[in-house]
Parts: structure tokens; sequence; C-alpha cells
């Protein structure tokens, strides 16, 4: 597990550093350069015509520090910033200076004639931009962007990108390999930030843990090493040590989304599933997944009758240690009842997607049986739908949108996107960062369902399963396009992939 920090949160990071623990300014920024010029050095010969784009701050400070290394070490070095030298930081002055002083050029861009280079270092903004660019800064980034060289390298977060929110702020240069200090900034993690960062390389320069700062919720994202988190299967043991999902799932003829998320479950390792699921899916649920226990009802005496179900989802609710509740069930009146029956009834945690989350929408007082226990995962269309916002205005603000969603029902909030966050009950945000585009395929979702649930099921602290199961489910992505390409991947072969990415860890 690795932290992910605000800009304002790296910036209150700098300044105990700084000013309390006393670590200079000018040792962070001689090791931050060093980073950077080492990223250059690896990619690149001495040949390279470099480029240090720099403004007039720290950010631009640091660049003309990358410049002096890569100009002392040989290589053919052109200094250009923008803004007003006088008025800038008294690093940057500092740096400027020292790199006159070895009888380098600094080359303001009003001045500035523009050519060609192998390799450009992006060191016009850091982390505290936070407004749109306009004028003569967006000329200059736009002028760097149409150099289309071989190299770009950022320092600390690409010029132009939110490090809050990963937003292009106008405009934004994008890089091959950003250079970034300390800890991961939350703009090179969530999209299109992610995909203007390139490779991020995480420097250690000597910030000290004692100078991290937890206001605020805390973000994070899981890691390789996270993966010995999943729950064990010691060998004295049988199927019902290993939990048991209950699945509601699966309108009539669309028993494709309970199949898939009910063998994601056993895929993740749960011992018993039992979908709950219309009487015409029975026949293709017994050919293609006999492992599973059926419990089916007929539909339209469900919609005359819902009382006479009850019990029936009593008994299986109380025998369920976790609960999917939503894929392919349909909105129909029978559903609506479906799912408010579970809703009261279950106590166990419940994974809520797909038409129980448009049947909430549509049927706002269902919220009102949220508990705890609730987790919550819907697509951008289906958050817009229970938010009233608008899929831009989510997309802008990802984080806000699941933190506040879960904050005001006390619920577990997971916002699937290209970058998918999780709003936890315990204030923390999570922002995963495995997974691709090849998973953009019918069925995922219902595929992630049943992973989390499996986990949850097996006994893993609510948390812990949610986040988990949101990471093995993209590295089961991650592995199959390393194999098979991102084109052509089905939602069965995710569930699959699953287990493989679990069992990489015998032991466990």
């Amino acid at each position: 597990m690795r932290a992910l920090v605000t800009g304002a949160q790296m910036k209150e990071i700098d300044r105990r550093t700084i000013q309390e623990i006393g670590i200079p300014s000018l040792v962070l920024m001689e090791r931050a350069a060093m980073a950077v010029a080492a990223a250059v050095k690896e990619r690149t010969d001495k040949g390279a015509r470099v480029w240090c784009a720099c403004g007039c701050g720290n950010n631009g400070a640091d660049g003309v520090a990358v410049a002096r290394m890569l100009y002392l070490a040989g290589y053919p070095v052109v200094v250009v910033y923008i803004g007003e030298r006088e008025k800038g930081t008294q690093e940057f002055k500092l740096q400027a200076d020292i790199a006159e002083n070895l009888g380098m050029n600094l080359i303001e861009y009003e001045e500035f004639i523009p050519g060609s280079c192998d390799v450009l270092v992006d060191a016009v903004f850091g982390v505290g931009l936070s407004r749109t660019m306009e004028g003569e800064y967006r000329e200059f980034l736009e002028m760097l962007e149409g150099l289309k060289p071989g190299l770009t390298v950022a320092v600390d977060v690409p010029s132009g990108i939110s490090s809050d929110s990963g937003q292009v702020l106008g405009t934004a240069l994008r890089a091959d390999v950003t250079v970034t200090f300390g800890w991961e900034k939350l703009g090179t993690v969530l999209y299109p930030g992610r995909e203007y960062a390139g490779q991020v390389v995480i420097a250690d320069i000597g910030f000290p843990q004692a100078a991290f700062c937890r206001e605020g919720a805390e973000a994070f994202t899981l890691e390789a090493a996270d993966l010995n988190k999943q729950p064990g299967r010691p060998p004295y043991s049988n199927k019902g040590t290993y939990g048991k999902v209950l699945i509601a799932a699966g309108s009539k003829n669309m028993g494709g989304a309970a199949y898939l998320s009910g063998l994601a479950a056993y895929r993740a390792g749960a011992g018993l599933v039992k979908i709950l699921t219309a009487e015409e899916n029975r026949s293709f649920l017994q050919t293609r997944l006999p492992e599973a226990v059926l419990e089916t009802y007929d539909t339209k005496s469900f919609e005359e009758d819902p009382e006479a179900y009850r019990q029936r989802l009593e008994e299986s609710c109380e025998w369920a240690d976790a609960v999917v509740l939503g894929p392919g069930l349909g909105r129909e009146p029978y559903a609506k009842q479906l799912v408010e029956m579970i809703l009261t009834m279950a106590c166990t945690p419940v994974v809520v997607d797909a038409d129980a989350l448009n049947i909430i929408s549509e049927n706002p007082y269902l919220t009102g049986y949220f508990t705890e226990n609730i987790i919550l995962t819907p697509h951008l269309g289906e958050m817009a739908r229970l938010t009233g916002l608008s899929i831009l205005e989510i997309q802008k603000n990802l984080l806000e949108t699941a933190r506040n969603y879960a904050s005001h029902y006390g619920i577990t909030c997971v916002l699937k996107d290209a970058a998918t966050a999780a709003a936890l009950r315990d204030g923390r945000m999570y922002v995963n960062t495995s997974g691709n585009s090849a998973m953009a395929k019918a069925g995922s979702g219902d595929v992630l369902t049943g992973v989390i649930a499996a986990l949850l099921a097996q006994g893993m602290e609510e948390t812990e399963g949610t986040v988990l199961g949101i990471y093995v489910h993209g590295l089961a992505g991650d592995r199959y396009r390393s194999e098979h390409g991102a084109g052509s991947l089905l939602a069965g072969e995710l569930a699959d992939y699953v287990g493989r990415v679990l069992g990489q860890h015998p032991d466990k």
C-alpha cells in the first residue's frame, strides 16, 4: 500500500520538512534535480539535445538545477524560462545565478527562437497550479507540445495537469516519464492526468515520514505486496470455511450476469455460491456453472405476491456471508420488491450493482434502507442517475463525488471509471492503479461484484476486501492483456484470470 497526496498536502509536507524539521529547501532541490537528471541519462546519450523549460517558481528552479547537472555531464542544454525572473522565488534566482556562473545561457521565452530538441524537461508548473492557463503561459505550453521530442520528462507533475484531480487546466504537456518527489500525486493516478504522466517514477529526495500530513481524507493505492492480504487456505478446512455468497441476479433470459458474478466468486475463493434468479435461467446456469446452488422464483408470481417469497429470501440472506444484488436483475416491479426485501433483510455485506442501482435511483426512498454493510459499485452513468450530476461533472470530481455520496449515507462507494475510486466508510479514498482498456467489455462489472463478495465472505474486513477485490480485478485484466492483447478479452476469461492472479500466492 502506498499513499497518494494532493497538491496542498505536498506543499504542507514541504513546509514541515523545511520550516519545522529544518532540512534546507536547496538540499531537497538538489536531490530532486539529481533524480530527474538520472531519468534523462538512463534514457538518452550525451549527444541528445536537451531543452529545460522552466517557470520562475520552485518547480522551475528544479528544472534549472537539472539543466546544470546535464550540462556538467556533457549534454548540450538550453534553458528557456517564462515569467519575470526578478519576481521568481529565491530558489529560482539562486539556481539561475549558479547556472550562469558556469557559463550557461538562460533565455527568456519572449526572446527565444524555437527550434528542435531531442529531450524536453518540463519544469514549468508544479503541484500548485489550480487555475486554467491563459495568454502567454498557454502559448508557451502549446509551443512546447508542438516540439514532439523523442523524450519528455516532467518534473513532479506534467505542466497543465491538476495535481488533485488529474484534469487538464486549459492545456497540458504529455510526458513519457514523470519524476515525482516523495509521494505520488493524485493527479497522476486519475485520468486524464494518468495518461499525460506516462511512466511515473517516485523519487526519495529526503522527506522524512514525520513530515507526512494526514489532514483530510487519506488517499492510497495498492501494490503487488498487498496480494499477500488475501485470505489463507488452511489444510484442515471445508467448503464452509471459505464463505457463502448469495447472488441475487438475472431476470428472464439474463442469466449471463448471474453466471459471471458466480464464476468470479468461485474463482476468488468462495466455498459456496447460491444464485437467486428467475426460473427461466435454471437450465443455462446448471449447464454453465453446475457448482452453484440454485434458488429460483417465478417472476409473475413474485410480482403478484412478493410476500409469499419473504421467508425464502430471509433464509437465503441468513445463510449468506456476503450478498451480490443487481447484475442483470431487470427493472420490472418484482425486481424492485426483491431489491427492497434484500436491503432490509441482509445483515452481512451487500454489494449493490447494475439494475439494483437503477432501481434505487428510480425509487430514492430505498436509500433509507442503506446501512454500513452496503457497498455500491456504480459506473459513471449509474452514478449520474443516483446523484443527478452529469457524467462530465462526475469525471471532473471523481473522488469528491464518491466521497460525498458515501459520507452522506454512511456506506462504501466504488465509483468505476478508467481509474476506479472507492470512498470507504473510515473516510479514506482508494484509487486503483491496476486494469486497462481491455476490460471495457460487457460483464466486467459483474465479475467485480463476485470478486469483492467472495473476499468479504471469506472473512476479510469490509474496506480491505473491497479494495483488494478492485485491485485483483484490474490485475486480472492486466495479465490477460500481457498474454493476449487488448481487444479479445471476455468477461468469463477475466473471471478465470482472477483465479490465476490469486493463485500466484500458493502459501495463502
